[in-house]
């Protein structure tokens, strides 16, 4: 009998081993995934009435995995605005906007056994801008926006940490009262952001 169990502990040591070598060896996306993002940039493209301008990123992004492939994301960045060329009526050189965007998105990871994976994203949130009165913006205004994109996620062999590069299309609803400078007309833009990744839950 004793025999018996010292076999039975054996077999389930080695199965246990076993187990923990394959997940070791096919790091992924975590339960809970937190991104941190030290760097990026934002770029709007010209309207009918507003000028092209851009500006840098940075942020967070919380993601809970509900499997591998399906995960849903919140994410807060700021946008600091920063002085550029401008065409935008007498103004030609002037600081932009600081900006704060706030999403809510559903993440859809390619089903891979490699510690890399890309994933396509999209979501709705919003987009508050501050004032700057270099380009007449003289109080705070907040738009609708909407985002699809996708990027690629890489894992450390530790399965603990990794990297993730992003691209997001974006559409900012217009506001009839917003200021000439961005939010009279729906405006559009491309973010694109490197982020350091950490499996918070595994």
């Amino acid at each position: 009998m004793t025999r018996q169990i010292a076999m039975a502990l054996v077999a389930l040591t080695m199965f246990g081993a076993g187990q923990a070598f394959a997940q070791e060896a096919t790091p992924g996306p975590g339960t809970v995934e937190v991104s941190i993002i030290p760097g990026g940039g934002t770029f709007f493209t010209s309207g009918d009435k507003g000028p092209s301008f851009g500006s840098y990123n940075l942020g967070g992004a919380l993601t809970y995995n509900v499997n591998r492939i399906v995960g849903v994301e919140g994410e807060v960045g700021g946008t600091i605005g920063i002085t550029q060329d401008l065409t935008f009526g007498a103004i030609k050189n002037a600081k932009t906007p600081n900006l704060v965007n706030y999403s809510a998105n559903v993440v859809v990871s390619a089903p891979t056994h490699t510690p890399v994976v890309p994933y396509v994203t999209g979501g709705v949130g919003g987009l508050t801008m501050f004032e700057q009165a270099s380009v007449g913006v003289t109080g705070g205004q907040t738009f609708l926006t909407g985002n699809v994109g996708g990027g690629v996620k890489w894992y450390a062999p530790s399965g603990r940490w990794g990297l993730r590069g992003d691209y997001r299309f974006e559409s900012v609803r217009k506001n009839d009262t917003a200021p000439a400078f961005f939010g009279q007309e729906t405006r559009y833009g491309h973010r694109v952001y490197g982020a350091v990744l950490i499996n918070a839950v595994r």
